[in-house]
């Protein structure tokens, strides 16, 4: 019998773990971004011997060190989430997931610290050259640390490498390599790195269009600016290409989260790509209901997008709950029915160990390996549960696409101004600049949404829902723990702000 759960507990206990991951990654892709953008000053500053690019990077890594280290504390806490909230995800996949969370550990102790601690109380007391490899070691140490929290997310949306160990109830590692090299897992990291790049330009360009705005530190600006923007430019490229690539992973792999993505509910030959529209908030899986008020799609590019070839067939939600026996797509209901037996073989299989049957163990071992890929599928409790919610995916998604071809041209205008000497003069651009690093942490956010939220109802991809992972808790508890993390969160926050504001009104010359 499959076990009940109080839904009211697993949802507090979703919308703490997404608030907790929503604040911590406001700062994480600034560490990335700045920590290269702080690296290429530096390496000017030790190229020419101007003072002026010293003062520069010693302005840059203190803005870099106050976010590093309130960022810091958000992730510590997203940590020991999983051994409050989802305590059952943690005995299950500890194997697993707990690997890449230890090297992280290694990197971020002992490479981070290590270099870190050089890189802004070593200015006097090492060579240049040593200090300058010691920020640079910072900058890939941290982008190191974030490859490991990004593998370990990335098998959770695509399980490889593992086997399911019936005697413990508990998913083992098999292959690390295979869990390493996931295309899902090198795509989350190549996509949220360079992201991160593009976050720390745009952070580096509206400081600098502050300053300009102001008429303060104007050579330092420019400089800033030049840099940021040819470095905000090869990342939108890259962003680009590693967030087709990371789509089509997630057609391959997760075609119910790309279906989402787009509002497709009937899938078709020669699906169209939706550049823009408005969701019908009335539509249910199965109903007749049209999926929009109004879309503006261009033809035939979903199905190249997806699958790399013109006039593939893309699956949509109805597809995949209820079947598609033309395109050979198993409903979810047949998955629950076999999910099914596969936790009531293995309930059986443990019975028989514990009373000595061999025989019954052996024959109910069996049988749930006939049917174990569709375990998760046995915990559902409805064919549309296994449906996330289409509006918010497909806003979040489109947002941040909308975006993401936004701020290359923003780049783009600040590199001929800045070359052509007048960019003091472009003072709409320069507000532009103040107020696209607001849209770059919009479209970061939007990012993780569709991630997480596209997933769902799985805490591991089709193996294991979120109503098995969570722990055992009162809805009361969880939601004492919501609401004095959002206050510590919120203060945490606040005082970045704060603490970054009084610093840029200091300015560079003064560091």
């Amino acid at each position: 019998m499959i076990e009940q759960f109080d839904v009211s507990m697993v949802n507090w206990a979703r919308a703490q773990f997404a608030m907790t991951a929503m604040y911590h990654w406001i700062f994480v892709p600034l560490t990335l971004g700045l920590s290269f953008l702080v690296a290429f000053f530096e390496t000017f500053y030790v190229k020419t011997g101007n003072e002026q690019w010293k003062r520069l990077t010693k302005f840059w890594m203190t803005l870099f060190g106050i976010n590093f280290a309130i960022g810091m504390a958000t992730g510590i806490i997203l940590e020991f989430e999983f051994g409050t909230n989802w305590s059952n995800y943690s005995w299950m996949v500890g194997d697993i997931f707990g690997a890449p969370l230890a090297v992280e550990g290694i990197f971020a102790f002992f490479i981070e610290a290590t270099f870190f601690a050089v890189m802004f109380f070593g200015w006097d007391r090492v060579s240049k050259k040593m200090h300058l490899f010691s920020t640079w070691m910072v900058a890939i140490g941290s982008n190191l640390s974030a490859l490991w929290i990004l593998v370990a997310n990335g098998w959770m949306q695509y399980p490889v490498g593992m086997e399911f160990n019936p005697d413990t109830a508990r998913f083992e590692m098999h292959n690390f390599w295979d869990i390493l090299f996931s295309p899902v897992a090198i795509g989350k990291f190549t996509h949220a790195t360079s992201s991160g790049f593009l976050l720390g330009s745009l952070f580096v360009v509206a400081v600098s269009s502050w300053f300009l705005l102001k008429g303060r530190h104007l050579e330092m600006a420019k400089k800033s600016i030049l840099v940021a923007s040819v470095f905000g430019i090869l990342s939108s490229v890259f962003v680009g290409f590693t967030g087709d690539e990371a789509a089509y992973n997630v057609a391959q792999v997760q075609p119910m989260k790309l279906a989402t993505f787009e509002g497709l509910y009937d899938g078709q030959r020669n699906a169209g790509l939706v550049a823009m529209g408005v969701m019908n908030n009335y539509k249910k899986p199965g109903d007749s209901f049209d999926p929009f008020l109004f879309k503006f799609e261009v033809p035939g590019l979903l199905s190249l997008l997806a699958n790399r070839q013109s006039g593939s067939f893309v699956p949509g939600i109805n597809d995949l709950l209820y079947g598609n026996e033309q395109e050979n797509i198993l409903g979810v209901d047949k998955k629950m029915e076999r999910g099914k037996i596969a936790v009531e073989q293995l309930g059986l299989y443990k019975n028989a160990k514990k009373q000595g049957n061999d025989q019954l163990a052996k024959n109910a071992l069996g049988k749930f390996n006939q049917h174990k890929e569709y375990l998760g599928y046995g915990h559902l409790k409805s064919v549309e549960e296994a449906a996330p919610p289409a509006p918010i995916n497909f806003y979040s998604f489109h947002l941040m696409v909308v975006l993401g071809t936004l701020f290359p041209i923003i780049f783009l205008l600040f590199l001929f101004y800045t070359y052509k000497d007048t960019i003091s003069e472009q003072k709409w651009l320069l507000n532009v600049g103040v107020v696209a690093v607001f849209l770059g942490w919009v479209a970061q956010e939007c990012g993780w949404i569709v991630a997480e939220v596209g997933r769902q109802p799985w805490a591991i991809q089709g193996l294991l829902p979120v109503s098995v992972a969570r722990s055992n808790l009162t809805p009361g508890t969880v939601q004492t723990t919501f609401f004095m993390f959002l206050i510590l969160f919120t203060v945490l926050l606040i005082a970045e702000i704060r603490i970054m504001l009084t610093q840029i009104k200091i300015g560079p010359e003064e560091v």
